[in-house]
């Protein structure tokens, strides 16, 4: 499966705890990473991440057009709800899109969770199925 991982500025230490955490759940896996993000995650777990171009330079929107075309099965974006961000309008497309293409999103470190253990028991195998239909 594709999984793209996102993590505003306040919350890339939450990301790095749960790749590290989920690191044999996510490793068979091909992941994408917006750039800082990205850089973060290969340092200090050593998975291999594709990297797009940070946020705000459009990363969120790289990934965007991975779900338009059908080619990311789950996004996992650790968004910081109390700071205000200047490319607010990107994220929300981003979520968006993930509502119009059914694409499991999960914004907190609590669903994340819950996405990469169901990824685990193959709660997500649907998407297969969805990708090779559409495709």
């Amino acid at each position: 499966m594709n999984i793209a991982l996102i993590a505003h500025d306040e919350k890339k230490e939450q990301m790095i705890e749960l790749t590290l955490s989920y690191k044999n759940y996510l490793k068979p896996h091909t992941l994408f990473a917006t750039g800082t993000t990205g850089k973060r995650i290969i340092e200090e777990t050593g998975l291999d991440v594709h990297r797009f171009k940070s946020g705000p330079h459009g990363g969120d929107q790289q990934i965007g057009a991975k779900i338009s075309e059908n080619k990311m099965d789950m996004v996992i974006f650790l968004r910081d709800p109390l700071t205000p961000q200047p490319h607010e309008p990107d994220v929300t497309a981003l979520i968006r899109l993930c509502d119009v293409y059914a694409i499991p999103l999960a914004t907190n470190i609590g669903t994340a969770e819950i996405l990469l253990r169901g990824l685990s028991k193959g709660f997500l195998d649907w998407r297969k199925l969805r990708r090779n239909d559409i495709l």
